[in-house]
């Protein structure tokens, strides 16, 4: 049995860079602070950044290059453009026959390792380890100010846009390449050998950067690769709404879904049933996250991207679009030591977001969070985070079990799915805890009766449940290109417009379609809100199983403002417009 390898932190101590006393120190830090031990050491001033990294090569048998103390070969960045260097921050160190040597911080980015061996020919790349500071260093000094890669002017009005237009460029360019190389293939799409062989060759790896590449510069939240007839349908779900990007020729159908598939880690012979998967990106200096998902049709496997951006988490509630009266109000719930704190709401109604901007909030040194979810989204520094593995036991009431005796304030769980998982978050907020959760409900006040459906006694749920918040998204008007119109008042009565003279003349915005918003006159999302927060009234008409309008009525005297009228405060702020509210808001019998 080969032996196991050894740790980075190992050699580190073998070297004797670093004394036990202080990686004790270091790792308290680490766990005290949620910051990763390799930075906790270079903070505390332990070992410098260079040690580490280079232990960390180690651990990894990868080379590790002091970019401070060696000379470049020219034939190595000579034959790689500056704008690829510099969007990944990598370095290119010497060029032996068709092996190219990389220096870069992270040797498991894989797209930036596809994006130099698509520029440089199809060049074996191996990557070596250096620090961030001295790859960009290095680059400046190799490369100069000039880039040899420039790009071509934009015109005026059209800056925004220039990413995505190139991006698309990109595309385009891949798919012609792909399937010009496409003749020596099969042309059937389900051919495994060649479907393999074909997605490591440098068109359809193009292609699957590009589309990946093009959807995070045009704001996507998810990608869908939609298997057709005779062709594969590519659509974007932009500011909410799905939006078709580009056709790609059936014939290129297995090797871009094998692509993506082996860039997310998955099965790419098993094609017979679902698979989840994973692929970190990087886009203009910034880390994505992309949620993948294959399930097979008739017409082959469908892979959906769900677009994480790590960086959307770290908004804070201030930014979230709440009212002033509805931020002052979660803020004072959030701040109780014990009690139950919902978000309801459809899939893909902002609710994650609003729940981690809550733990953002409260994550101080002074409290231990702890989650339960599935999966973890995005990691936060300072909490942790369990993740659901159903096959190993984990579920959420097994995880909410054992933190019970992990000693938490501060319990988030995902979602609240069934009776067990209820009865648990009810008791950690019974006795002594803050809890997090969602649910899925069309409104505030029915949350009561969601809970009440599952199985929670009702007096149970009075006693422990301090707030609940609905939530749409809806799509924002672009702030540069909008214009004013007016409607009378009374055309805004549906949406609780409270008005004296029912010809009132009132001015409201529409978006201008333009390039910069895909001519669609919205650009980004905005949250609706209806928040719920208990009092003694509440509370009784949950106890007596009243019915919900009884409840509803009770929340509205307690200051609640229902998803509508939110929304038209936001309409006649001028970020959205009524038909937007109506298609995220408006029921069947509403």
């Amino acid at each position: 049995m080969a032996a196991p390898r050894k740790k980075w932190t190992e050699f580190l101590l073998e070297k004797k860079l670093i004394t036990p006393e202080q990686m004790a120190e270091a790792e308290k830090v680490s766990q005290q602070t949620g910051q990763a031990l390799d930075k906790s050491i270079i903070k505390l001033n332990f070992c410098g950044e260079r040690e580490v990294l280079s232990a960390k090569a180690q651990e990894q048998n990868i080379g590790f290059v002091d970019l401070d103390r060696v000379t470049v070969e020219s034939s190595a960045f000579n034959i790689l453009p500056e704008r690829i260097a510099k969007n990944h921050n990598v370095m290119p160190v010497k060029k032996d026959g068709n092996t190219l040597y990389l220096a870069m911080s992270d040797p498991s980015n894989i797209m930036a390792l596809d994006d130099v061996k698509l520029a440089t020919g199809g060049l074996r790349v191996i990557p070596v380890v250096a620090v961030p500071g001295a790859i960009e260093d290095s680059i400046k000094k190799y490369y100069g100010s000039g880039d040899a890669a420039a790009p071509e002017p934009v015109a005026a009005g059209a800056a925004k846009d220039a990413g995505a237009a190139a991006s698309s460029d990109a595309a385009r360019r891949a798919i012609a390449e792909a399937g010009a190389g496409r003749t020596a293939f099969d042309d059937d799409a389900d051919g495994d050998g060649d479907a393999e062989k074909m997605a490591e060759q440098a068109p359809i790896i193009r292609l699957a950067n590009a589309v990946i590449q093009q959807a995070i510069a045009d704001r996507a939240s998810d990608i869908h690769v939609e298997p057709q007839g005779r062709a594969v349908r590519v659509r974007y779900r932009i500011d909410g709404v799905l939006m078709e990007a580009m056709t790609v020729p059936k014939n290129l159908q297995a090797p871009l879904i094998s692509r993506l598939k082996i860039m997310a880690d998955m099965n790419i012979a098993e094609r017979r049933v679902p698979q989840d998967g994973r692929i970190e990106v990087r886009h203009a200096n910034k880390d994505y996250d992309l949620r993948v998902n294959a399930i097979p049709t008739p017409f082959g496997e469908k892979v959906v991207m769900r677009i994480l951006d790590k960086s959307s988490v770290m908004l804070g509630l201030g930014k979230l679009t709440f009212t002033d009266e509805n931020l002052l109000k979660i803020e004072e719930l959030v701040s109780q030591p014990n009690g139950m704190f919902l978000c309801t709401g459809p899939t893909g109604s902002g609710k994650t977001t609003t729940q981690y901007s809550v733990l953002n909030k409260l994550n101080t040194i002074g409290v231990n969070i702890v989650t339960v979810e599935d999966p973890v989204e995005y990691q936060l520094p300072g909490i942790a985070q369990v993740q659901v593995n159903r096959k190993a036991g984990l579920t959420f009431a097994t995880a909410l079990r054992a933190f019970l005796r992990q000693d938490p304030d501060i319990i988030m769980i995902g979602e609240m799915r069934d009776l067990e998982t209820a009865e648990i978050a009810i008791e950690s907020s019974l006795t002594g805890h803050l809890v997090l959760s969602t649910l899925h409900t069309n409104d505030a006040p029915s949350t009561t009766l969601r809970l009440v459906d599952m199985g929670v006694e009702p007096y149970l749920i009075a006693a422990t449940l301090m707030g609940v918040l609905a939530q749409r998204l809806a799509r924002r008007i672009d702030q540069d290109h909008k214009e004013p119109y007016t409607v009378k008042a009374i055309d805004l009565r549906r949406f609780g417009m409270e008005m004296t003279d029912p010809d009132e003349d009132v001015t409201l915005y529409k978006g201008v379609p333009h390039d910069d918003n895909r001519q669609t006159g919205y650009r980004g999302r905005m949250g609706i809100h209806e928040l719920l927060s208990m009092n003694s009234e509440i509370a009784e008409l949950i106890v007596r199983r009243a019915p919900i309008n009884d409840i509803k009525m009770a929340a509205k005297a307690n200051g609640m403002k229902e998803l509508r009228e939110d929304g038209l405060v936001k309409v006649l702020q001028g970020l959205t417009d009524p038909n937007e509210v109506m298609r995220v808001v408006f029921t069947a019998g509403y």
